[in-house]
């Protein structure tokens, strides 16, 4: 289906912001995954790796993104590429949040470096050396 109504489009709650698939492999049938991420004031994402490189560019708000030991500072309107197998974590900032869209090629998969424990894990995160499609990327 070449057209993905926003009505039709996938959001998967986690807790710590909102992923909304606008196209992935099983949403339209694309090559590359494309989603938007909304992750209210003070809120961080989980530290984590993905196997292929990923591209965010960030809508509104702005963000501290942890890659790979260097910390980077970016506002709406900046893009930044994360490359494959580095360990990342995002940081909304305290005062706005952020609305980001992100881009990822089809079948990539997260993981947690070193694993993770049971107290760490949300219900979507990988477990322990897992590895998995997060459903935003399906």
């Amino acid at each position: 289906m070449p057209v993905i109504h926003s009505a039709d489009s996938r959001r998967s709650t986690t807790p710590n912001g909102v992923m909304t698939t606008l196209a992935s492999p099983t949403q339209g049938g694309a090559a590359h995954a494309v989603w938007r991420v909304d992750m209210p004031a003070g809120n961080s994402g989980p530290l984590h790796s993905c196997d292929r490189e990923q591209v965010w560019t960030f809508l509104s708000g702005g963000a501290t993104v942890d890659l790979d030991g260097e910390t980077y500072g970016v506002e709406a309107g900046d893009t930044i590429v994360l490359p494959a197998d580095l360990s990342r974590r995002v940081h909304s900032h305290a005062e706005s949040g952020f609305s980001a869209i992100a881009v990822a090629p089809a079948g990539a998969e997260v993981y947690i470096p070193g694993g993770v424990t049971a107290e760490d894990a949300c219900d979507l995160a990988p477990k322990g050396t897992d590895r998995i499609v997060p459903p935003w990327m399906r």
